[in-house]
C-alpha cells in the first residue's frame, strides 16, 4: 500500500468518525496533494482536477483545501502558497516543515517541545496562538550530495 493510499484511508476514517462527509472532490484534491513530493500549488491542482471533472473550478479546490485544513489533512506552506499533505494526521499538535529550495522536497516534523515553548512564551506576553507555523528553508540530503 503506497503512503498515499494510507493516508487516504486514514483521511476517511477521521472524517467518519468527526461525522464530516470526505466528498470524492475532497478525497481527489488530498490524492493529488499526497501523490506530489512537495508543495502543490491550487491552480496546479485545478488544471489537473479540470481534466477529470469539467465542473471544477477555483472555488471548489479552495472549499476543498479549506475542508482538508481544518480537518488537519492539509498544511499550507505558506512561504510557497502550496499545500502538502500531512504525514500524520492524528497528531493534534504543532508541527514543522522542511523544504528543499532546490527540488521542492517537503518533510514534516513534530518537535512538541518548540510547539508547546512557543506557545507558552506566546500565553506568557498575553497572545493566543491559534495558528504555528513553522518552516525551515534549505537543502535536502539528496539535493546536497549531487
Amino acid at each position: 500500500m503506497t503512503q498515499a493510499n494510507t493516508l487516504l484511508q486514514q483521511a476517511e476514517s477521521q472524517c467518519h468518525i468527526r461525522g464530516v462527509r470526505f466528498t470524492p472532490i475532497r478525497r481527489r484534491v488530498l490524492e493529488l496533494i499526497a501523490e506530489n513530493g512537495g508543495g502543490l500549488k491550487a491552480y496546479d491542482l485545478l488544471d489537473k482536477l479540470s481534466t477529470e471533472h469539467a465542473a471544477a473550478r477555483p472555488p471548489t479546490v479552495y472549499r476543498a483545501l479549506e475542508f482538508l485544513i481544518d480537518q488537519g489533512l492539509v498544511h499550507r506552506i505558506e512561504s510557497q502558497n502550496s499545500y502538502v499533505a500531512c504525514a500524520c494526521p492524528e497528531h493534534v499538535h504543532g508541527f514543522q516543515l522542511l523544504i528543499c529550495r532546490h527540488c521542492g522536497y517537503v518533510e514534516e516534523l513534530h518537535l512538541d517541545e518548540i510547539s508547546d515553548q512557543l506557545a507558552a512564551l506566546a500565553k506568557s506576553q498575553g497572545f493566543n496562538v491559534e495558528r504555528q507555523t513553522i518552516e525551515l528553508q534549505g537543502l535536502c540530503q539528496d539535493c546536497r550530495t549531487s
